[in-house]
């Protein structure tokens, strides 16, 4: 278990790295499409990396998704979970340190780059709460879709990343795209009271999404388990 937790770690940590790298400073100039493929290829990668050892969650609206949907123990959860959250939070860390020490530029902040509704400019709760439990319910549905023993073996990681930056594409106009409570806590630990005071939603509404995905995605894939004395037609 200890191996699987500490792979967690190491790819949320990649992830949320690649959230603040790419969100604090190659943003102001490359716009949003930079974040969008700096997460996509980090889960890509870190799934090669080390998803042979945990199964590449790195996510909490995953590791419960997936354990609605079958593929994950739930018991085991709870582990997942606090290595992922301690993962992006020491990512974060880095990333605010590395803030400190940049030079005069025009650079974004951890407010900037958290997650976030209302106000002058923001999106409604409504708007970011839907936004966040259809992306999250579709993301889920792609990752038990492609891990199916019926999908072609060897791409999962692919697609997976992949839909990952199709989802940031979507949504960080909206919300700064969560869909993981992980690297929303990560970001709101340096971004002040307006992330603190919207951090709720970017844990309810990823982890409905990712239930709702997992029941679904079971559903599609018709991996429910055989009734002793019954047979499928």
């Amino acid at each position: 278990m200890s191996k699987e937790l500490g792979a967690e770690f190491i790819g949320t940590f990649a992830l949320v790295s690649a959230v603040c790298g790419a969100g604090l400073f190659s943003a102001p100039s490359a716009s949003l499409v930079a974040i969008a493929f700096a997460v996509g290829l980090s889960v890509l990668a870190m799934a090669f990396a080390v998803g042979h050892i945990s199964g590449g969650h790195f996510n909490p609206a995953v590791t419960l998704g997936l354990a609605a949907g079958g593929r994950f123990a739930l018991d085991k959860a709870p582990a997942y979970i606090i290595a992922q959250v301690l993962g992006g939070a020491s990512a974060a860390g880095v990333f605010y340190l590395v803030l400190m020490g940049a030079p005069a530029g025009k650079w974004n902040s951890f407010t900037d780059i958290s997650n976030l509704y209302g106000g002058a400019k923001g999106f409604s709760l409504a708007a970011v709460f839907l936004t966040e439990v259809v992306i999250t319910a579709l993301f889920l549905m792609v990752i038990v879709g492609v891990t199916s023993k019926r999908a072609p073996a060897g791409f999962a990681p692919v697609a997976i990343g992949l839909s990952l930056t199709l989802f940031h594409l979507i949504a960080i106009p909206v919300s700064n795209a969560s869909l993981n409570p992980a690297r929303s806590t990560a970001t709101a630990i340096f971004g002040g009271p307006d992330a603190w005071n919207t951090l709720w939603l970017f844990w309810v509404a990823p982890i409905l999404g990712g239930l709702i995905g997992g029941f679904v995605a079971r559903w599609l894939q018709d991996e429910m388990p055989i009734a002793k004395g019954k047979r499928r037609r």
